[in-house]
Formats: structure tokens, C-alpha cells, sequence
């Protein structure tokens, strides 16, 4: 039985007659995941600052992080609105605004397509179309290829579905020299390799509900340790591709000192979190969230860094 049998969206929903305007607005706010975007948006500005060399400026900064809202605001209202059975049978989404009702699928769509839209036109005509198209990449890609292509087929989704995840380096960079570069790719490679041991701790202390909606994450699949290992792979070559932004974007000492420091922390975790593993250590003993906290403490200082690097030289 699939997740889309098993129970269908918005069992739990909302009458019209009880969906006030308020909870309405919050609701198509939440269709945008706000918190997700805020991590966008952290791996945007820094690289306009790195690429300009300075404080770039800033009516384009702003324009950049509100097209950069609105084009991963859309593509995330439309992957709640295509995985909106999975999100019932879960206990992680069951909250969701389609789920409950407060927002009807036909919204959703509609409103996740206006998004994407309004944020192309907006990127195009305020930024540079570079950009625009850019966004609008990830936001098929997101959309298309992890969504509806791999989420439900592959234990390896999110590794490769993780790339859309990866292009606001490229938008912010194109922002400000309407090209890229091969600083722009670095970080770029960066977050491809930070974000399945980001998500991997989070996927395996929900596993249950995966194997619940039938979604093949990882650990579902292969198990605890198996995907510590992996975590430990991906780290280190994440650890080490981020030091060659160094050579390559010419920074000061500020840099590979911070990406040293940070990246030793991140793999102590790494190890920990595999010896846990290995040591058969489940529940509230594994501490897998440990490491996908601290993974968001680490590319938020990180970025930091790039913007304040061109100040140091």
C-alpha cells in the first residue's frame, strides 16, 4: 500500500467556515518554510559580499534575497502540495497547511506557481536574468527532479536532490558579476557535500516515519551505521573542499583559519555520532541530533566568514 492509499490529504482539515484570515496568512507563510529559507538566504548575501569584494550594494542585496524567498518560497509550497500524502501519514508534517486543511491542494499549486513566476520576472528585471534563470533552475530541479524524480525512488535523494539547495551560491554570485567562477563552485561543492550529513541525523531520528509514508531515506534502507559511515565520507571531503577556496578566491588568513577550526569540530561530531553507531547505541542514546544542529551552527559561521573575509586583507 502506498502513502497516497493509505490516507488521504487533509482527513484532519479545516471547514472553511473555521479558517480564519489570520491563521490563513500564517498558513501560506508556513507553505514557504520559512526556516529552510532562512538557511538560503545565509549561503546568499556572504557570497555577494565575497564577490564584490566589499559591501555590495544593498537595495540589491535586498532585491536578491526577496526574489531568492519568493523562487524557494514557490518551490516549497509546491513540494508540500505533491507530497501532501506522504506529510498525513507523518508525524514530522501532520501539521502541514494542506494536511490540516487550512490551505485546499488547488491553493497550494496555485499559489507555489505565482511564486515561482513573480520571482523569475522579479530576478529578471531587478537583478540580472542570469540570476533569474538560475533560480528558476533550482526551483525545477527541487520541484521535478528530487520531488516527483527521486524522493520516493532512490535512498540516494536527497545527496542529488540536495543540488537545488546548492544554486543560491550561484544566484548570489551572478547577482553581482552577471557570470560565475570557480569560487562561486567551490561553495557551491561546499553545501553538495554538507547536506546529506545535515539531513542524513535528522532522517534517522524521524526513520520511523519514513518507513511509515514508504520513503526510502537512508537510514530506512541501510540502518544507523551504514549511513554514520557515509556521514563521515561526506564530511571529510566537505571539510576539505572548503579549504580550497583559499588558493582560489585569494583570501586572507581569516578564512582556512575559520574553515580549519570549524571543520575539526564538525568532524569530531561526525566520528562521535559514527562510534555511537558502531557501539549499537540507539533512541535518545545515539544523539544524531547533535550533529544536524551543530551542522547549521557550522555553514551559518562559515558564510559569515566569506562576507567578513574581504574586510581582513
Amino acid at each position: 500500500m502506498t502513502a497516497v492509499e493509505s490516507r488521504p490529504a487533509g482527513v484532519t482539515g479545516a471547514t472553511p467556515a473555521h479558517r480564519p484570515f489570520g491563521a490563513r496568512v500564517g498558513a501560506f507563510v508556513a507553505l514557504t518554510k520559512p526556516r529552510i529559507i532562512e538557511l538560503l538566504l545565509i549561503t546568499t548575501v556572504p557570497v555577494m559580499f565575497l564577490a564584490e569584494r566589499g559591501v555590495p550594494n544593498l537595495l540589491l542585496v535586498l532585491e536578491v534575497v526577496v526574489g531568492g524567498y519568493l523562487s524557494a518560497g514557490g518551490a516549497n509550497a509546491l513540494n508540500m502540495y505533491i507530497d501532501r500524502d506522504i506529510d498525513a501519514v507523518m508525524t514530522r508534517t501532520e501539521r502541514r497547511p494542506i494536511v490540516t486543511g487550512m490551505v485546499s491542494p488547488r491553493e497550494a499549486l496555485v499559489f507555489g506557481i505565482a511564486l515561482g513566476v513573480l520571482s523569475t520576472v522579479w530576478l529578471g528585471v531587478l537583478v540580472n536574468w542570469l540570476s533569474s534563470a538560475l533560480a528558476l533552475g533550482a526551483l525545477l530541479f527541487y520541484v521535478f527532479v528530487y520531488t516527483l524524480g527521486l524522493k520516493r525512488r532512490t535512498a540516494q535523494n536527497i545527496v542529488w536532490g540536495g543540488i537545488a539547495g546548492c544554486m543560491p551560491v550561484f544566484v548570489g554570485w551572478a547577482a553581482i558579476t552577471n557570470s560565475l567562477s570557480w569560487s562561486a563552485l567551490v561553495l557551491f561543492l561546499v553545501i553538495f557535500f554538507w547536506t546529506p550529513p545535515h539531513y542524513w541525523p535528522l532522517s534517522m531520528k524521524v526513520r520511523e516515519d519514513y518507513a511509515r509514508a514508504g520513503v526510502p531515506m537512508l537510514p530506512v534502507i541501510k540502518g544507523n551505521l551504514a549511513v554514520a559511515k557515509q556521514i563521515v565520507a561526506y564530511s571529510w571531503v566537505m571539510v576539505a573542499v572548503s579549504l580550497t577556496l583559499w588558493p582560489l578566491a585569494d583570501t586572507s588568513w581569516l578564512y582556512p583559519t575559520a574553515a580549519v577550526v570549524l571543520g575539526a569540530f564538525w568532524l569530531k561530531e561526525a566520528h562521535a555520532l559514527h562510534g555511537r553507531a558502531k557501539a549499537g547505541l540507539v533512541g535518545a542514546k545515539l544523539k544524531e541530533m547533535r550533529l544536524f544542529h551543530w551542522s547549521i551552527t557550522y555553514l551559518t559561521l562559515l558564510f559569515v566568514v566569506i562576507a567578513v573575509d574581504p574586510f581582513v586583507k
